[in-house]
């Protein structure tokens, strides 16, 4: 992926409508095309934190808003909106947890990748990990 501009801290809400205690990326750092690569670090007073562990949930809710951060990226990038747009996950399919979930303190990495897009309904496919192992996959819908 090529490096087209990185957005984090403060930077990141203009791509996304959520805000602190739901804001679930905390950086997007590369694009092309069809894929987007966001991340987060996972703080201990998160409120998808569960006995030192970042849920389930809380990965379906980062995946979603990775999607959601890179299609504001583009529409941005294109010129078809000015600032975040607001986007609501459609389905999730196929969603797998690969072996414990992360940490306290564990930066995830989402690569989210377009499978197809019809008017405002996007396909995505997901793959979550921290550091070079593989935490979770899914497709998902966004719509935006």
């Amino acid at each position: 992926m090529d490096i087209q501009k990185i957005y984090k801290d403060e930077d990141i809400k203009k791509l996304l409508n959520q805000r602190n205690p739901i804001l679930m990326v905390d950086s997007l750092s590369a694009v092309d095309d069809l894929n987007g690569l966001a991340g987060l670090t996972i703080h201990a007073d998160n409120m998808f934190c569960y006995n030192g562990k970042f849920t389930e949930p809380g990965l379906i809710e980062h995946i979603a808003q990775s999607a959601s951060a890179f299609v504001s990226y583009r529409a941005i990038a294109e010129g078809t909106a000015d600032n975040a747009l607001l986007g609501f996950i459609g389905e999730v399919k196929k969603f797998k947890l690969c072996g414990e979930l992360p940490s306290v303190n564990d930066i995830l990495s989402t690569t989210v990748s377009i499978q197809s897009s019809v008017m405002n309904i996007t396909m995505f496919s997901a793959e979550t990990k921290v550091n070079d192992r593989v935490v979770a996959t899914c497709q998902m819908k966004l719509s935006v």
